[in-house]
Formats: structure tokens, C-alpha cells, sequence
């Protein structure tokens, strides 16, 4: 999220709360897609991490988009931290780690994600190259200690850091040495959500198998094919997962609102200071918990919104509904993630197969199977079925989702062809992880230095 929401509107409740979450229901022909990507700057001559301040730094790289792009500042205690385009066409924000991440513009066509993504990253190797900077398209950092990687000087980061080693093993890494990419897709109805949460819960291990591409950790192979996914599992487990409430037959937007009402909170904004409030839940602040501890002790419609930011279920919802089950990768994963989901989303018939096939999962074998995945990638099974074979089953049904939906482009070709990378996983049967280790085995001779040039934008 590029920058935190100032709204002073009051809450009235519960119901309203549920009701902005309604608001995201729009008809079938105003769907758009929204696509995030991080990826990881390094200096091209030793391969070390890009500070947030000095000559080549994190800071310079946002000056010089700034410039190229006339975007607006995202400002922090005096840091510029973010950019946003005024009429709401995207924005670049950091990660804690440096992560370079670019929320795109909501658009019409994965068409349209491409030649976004393409010219985003063109504009930023203008800036990169002659400062000695590339980034590297991995899931997770591979090379650099916690202590090694910088800290962006972000103070809902601060109140994060001070926070996750209380309620986890793994939340500092998850903010430093992650990155993923991440589709945002629309709704017409509580309905159509609930098919679409349901559906994409089931289905986001396989999305982890697909893109899982962090088996290295310091230097050296860490055991699993998605390092990024297995952090996940001890982040914080009060705010991420899967949610059990999610596979009810009657899983509304109220639900939602309940399971989020019981989280703790990271902060509220007031007055652009950001205060500390992780010692209570947003229904205790709903109830008068902040009383005496913070200026306008009531709950706003900007800290709901602030709120639902800092919730990390595998797929999350907001106005829309957030895949988040993929590592980070190379340019065409960043076009490949929004085919495989809105494949499966977008069109009716599609939504349906997808649905029948993963109906009767329940929650504890859906739970099981993301916990199998980070290490067992293709091999992992539900109901007897390996994921390598699903795999086949689903991107066929994306792949027909993308065709019936016939978005053209100027050259008269649909969306499908950018399921390819993900086919090509799948025929072969291992993930890309799996190659890279074969790499760091064989003509990478047991160095993790090649993939910054070969997974480097």
C-alpha cells in the first residue's frame, strides 16, 4: 500500500464497516485489474543491497522518477518514501527491506498490465543504470543477512518492527527479505465474492507452486522451493493465513468485518503522526480502549481503511479481493499471475469449473496443503491429487477463461498467451525453484552470485 488513509469521517458501526466493503460491488463491465510488483535493488558491481540514503540509493531512485513521471510525493517525517499519480492511475511505494514495489493503475486488459509493467520498468532503468543499479526478481532476498539488508525509514515499519518478533519467528524477515507479485480483482455482488474468495483460497497453494521461486537463503539452499510462502506460516498467525470463516456456505462481507475487528491493530494516523496501538484490537478501540491514550480516541473511517491494510490473510479483502499466494519473479510472472487468476475469475463459466473442482475442500485440508507446498511444491497432494497434475486441470480452465473473455489486442490476440510461463512450469513438472537449484548445482558451481544476472530486470 503506497500511502496510509486520513478520513475523519466517524464510524457509526458495524454495519457500516461491512457496507465499505460492499461498496466494491460494481457490474461485470467496470472489472478491472490491478497488479503489484516488488522487486529487490542491488549495485550491479557487488551484488549488495541499495541503502535508502546517499548517491546510489533507494532515495535517488524516487527522486529520479519523481522527475520522470511528475508524480506526487509520498512524504514521511521528512523522507520521501512513495509516489503517487494524482488521479489514481498508480502509484511506487517501498517495502521495508527497500523492496521497490509499483501498485499499478486498475485497467481493462492483462494487455494493458504488460505495457504497464514493460514502460515502468523502461522509465526505471533510465534512473537505475547510470547509478549502478538493477533489481532482482526473486520471491525472496537470497543473499543477504536480516542485519545486511537496509531499513526504509517508513514509521508504520517502525511500530511493525518493534511489534512482529512478539507474535512471530518470521515477521521481520517477511518485511525485509520477501517480495511478491499480486493481482487485485473486482465483484459484482456479496455472491460472486464469496464464489471468488472460496474458490481462490483453495486454489492459491497451487499460485505458491506455480510462482515459487526463493530457495535460497545467505548464500545457500534453504530446504524449501518458496521461502517467501514458508514465512508466512509464523508471521503472525492473528492476521494471516487461511480463515476458516471463509469456507462457510454463508461467508459475507460481515464476517470479514468481524475476523478484522478481532485483529490488533498497528496504529492510527493523527495529526500525520503515527501512533502505536498494537496493544489493542480494533474492537477495543471501537469500545473506548484509546481513551486518554490518543488525540480523537474515536475510531474514523480512515483508521477502518488503515485497518484492513494491515491484515494479511493469503487472500485479502478490501474493496476488492487481493491474490496473495505468489512469490515475486521475472517480467513475464508479472503479466502471468493476473492471467492465471483472471482467467478464473473473469469469466462465468470459468468461475464455475474452477468452483466444482474445489468445493468439497475443506479448511483443515486446505490449511495442510499450504503448509506442504513451501517445501513439497508439485508433490504435495489434496484428496490424492498432486499438485502437478492439478496444475494441468486449472491452467486449462484459465486458459478458456482468458479465450472467452476475448480481449484482443491491436495485433488480434487474446490474453491466454500469457499463461505461458506457467504452462511451461507445468510441463516440465518441477518449479522454477527447483531449476535454480539444479543451476546453483551444476554451471553456477555451488554460487549464488549468477542470479543476479540471470533474474535481474
Amino acid at each position: 500500500m503506497a500511502r496510509d488513509t486520513t478520513d475523519e469521517a466517524p464510524i457509526s458501526g458495524v454495519e457500516e464497516m461491512a457496507g465499505y466493503l460492499a461498496s466494491g460491488c460494481k457490474p461485470k463491465e467496470e472489472w478491472r485489474i490491478g497488479t503489484e510488483h516488488e522487486k529487490f535493488p542491488f549495485c550491479m558491481q557487488d551484488h549488495t543491497p541499495i541503502p535508502y540514503a546517499g548517491e546510489r540509493s533507494i532515495e535517488a531512485l524516487l527522486k529520479g522518477m519523481q522527475a520522470e513521471l511528475n508524480w506526487e510525493p509520498i512524504i514521511d517525517e521528512g523522507n520521501l518514501i512513495g509516489l503517487f499519480e494524482p488521479n489514481g492511475m498508480g502509484a511506487i511505494s517501498l517495502e521495508p527491506g527497500g523492496q521497490f514495489e509499483l501498485s499499478g493503475a486498475p485497467l481493462e486488459t492483462i494487455h494493458e498490465t504488460c505495457r504497464e509493467s514493460n514502460r515502468h520498468l523502461a522509465q526505471l532503468r533510465q534512473i537505475a543504470d547510470p547509478l549502478g543499479i538493477k533489481f532482482l526478481g526473486l520471491g525472496a532476498s537470497p543473499k543477504w543477512t536480516l542485519d545486511e539488508t537496509p531499513r526504509m525509514p517508513k514509521s508504520r515499519y517502525d511500530i511493525m518492527r518493534n511489534y512482529m518478533p512478539k507474535v512471530g519467528t518470521q515477521g521481520l524477515d517477511m518485511m525485509h527479505r520477501t517480495s511478491t507479485i499480486q493481482v487485485n480483482l473486482d465483484f459484482d455482488s456479496e455472491a460472486d465474492m464469496r464464489k471468488k474468495m472460496q474458490m481462490s483460497y483453495r486454489l492459491q497453494p497451487l499460485a505458491t507452486v506455480l510462482f515459487a521461486n526463493s530457495p535460497f537463503t545467505e548464500g545457500k539452499p534453504n530446504g524449501l522451493l518458496s521461502w517467501r510462502a514458508d514465512i508466512w506460516r509464523d508471521t503472525d498467525n492473528n492476521r494471516s493465513g487461511v480463515l476458516p470463516m471463509v469456507f462457510n456456505d454463508n461467508f459475507g462481507f460481515m464476517d470479514y468485518v468481524e475476523w478484522a475487528l478481532d485483529v490488533p491493530m498497528y496504529f492510527v494516523l493523527r495529526n500525520g503522526k503515527y501512533i502505536d496501538c498494537t496493544h489493542v484490537t480494533f474492537r477495543q478501540f471501537m469500545n473506548g480502549a484509546l481513551e486518554g491514550e490518543i488525540p480523537d480516541a474515536k475510531p474514523n473511517k480512515g483508521d477502518w481503511t488503515n485497518h484492513l491494510s494491515t491484515v494479511f490473510p493469503e487472500v485479502r479483502l478490501k474493496k476488492f479481493i487481493e491474490m496473495r499466494g505468489a512469490d515475486g519473479g521475472p517480467w513475464r510472472r508479472i503479466c502471468a499471475l493476473p492471467a492465471f487468476w483472471v482467467g478464473l475469475c473473469y469469466d462465468e463459466a470459468a468461475l464455475e469449473a474452477a468452483w466444482q473442482l474445489t468445493k468439497d475442500w475443506t479448511f483443515d485440508e486446505v490449511v495442510e496443503l499450504r503448509n506442504a507446498v513451501p517445501k513439497d511444491g508439485f508433490k504435495a497432494k489434496i484428496k490424492g491429487q498432486s499438485m502437478h497434475e492439478l496444475a494441468k486441470e486449472v491452467l486449462g480452465i484459465a486458459r478458456q477463461g482468458l479465450i472467452s473473455r476475448a480481449k484482443l489486442n491491436d495485433d488480434g490476440f487474446d490474453e491466454a498467451h500469457f499463461l505461458a510461463p506457467l504452462e511451461e512450469v507445468a510441463a516440465r513438472g518441477t518449479t522454477s525453484a527447483e531449476q535454480m537449484l539444479l543451476q546453483y548445482q551444476s554451471n553456477w558451481a555451488g554460487s549464488i552470485e549468477p542470479a543476479f544476472l540471470e533474474y535481474a530486470y
